[in-house]
């Protein structure tokens, strides 16, 4: 029941995946969710979030970011940044996961999702079968309505962590 919002994997940050590790898997592009995700909820570009991005490139991976949030928000983000974006995606609909695999160049199956929210980060990319990381939010405060969904989160993923133990899902 609860299977269609269990992320493929977790980490406990955007900044701690091992994305050499990912581009050996076959991996090319990474679209990436914003607040929460890279950087607290309003918050312009960090140094370490341009660094990422950098290395990401050096790396050969093309990126993109998927938000829901206004084009006015996603670009002063991006300012410093310098990727492709989406804006007001609409998350969980895949219209626009798709959307970015194809701005980027490429496809669902070589492509990762890396968000903090599992009922519309997580839940839009596997819905196309997309690969997806969950991290763990950047800062506490969020508004009412996220607050109200972690609450549904934390029975999710307790579920998901059950399933693990009990050997009846494998984290990818």
């Amino acid at each position: 029941m609860f299977r269609k919002f269990y992320p493929k994997r977790l980490a406990p940050s955007s900044y701690d995946i091992n994305y050499e590790k990912l581009y050996k898997e076959g991996y090319r592009g990474i679209l990436f969710d914003i607040d929460n995700t890279l950087v607290g909820h309003g918050a312009d570009a960090t140094p370490r979030a341009i660094e990422l991005f950098k290395k990401l490139k050096c790396i050969g991976f093309h990126t993109c970011l998927i938000s829901n949030n206004s084009n006015e928000r996603v670009s002063r983000f991006n300012k410093n940044i310098g990727t492709n974006y989406i804006y007001k995606a609409n998350k969980p609909s895949s219209k626009n996961y798709i959307k970015a695999t194809e701005i980027m160049g490429t496809s669902i199956d070589n492509t990762v999702f890396v968000g903090d929210q599992l009922f519309t980060d997580v839940f839009g990319a596997n819905r196309i079968g997309m690969m997806t990381y969950l991290v763990k939010p950047i800062h506490p405060k969020e508004e009412i309505q996220i607050v109200f969904k972690r609450k549904l989160e934390r029975i999710v993923l307790y579920y998901y962590r059950r399933d693990i133990a009990k050997g009846r899902i494998k984290q990818e």
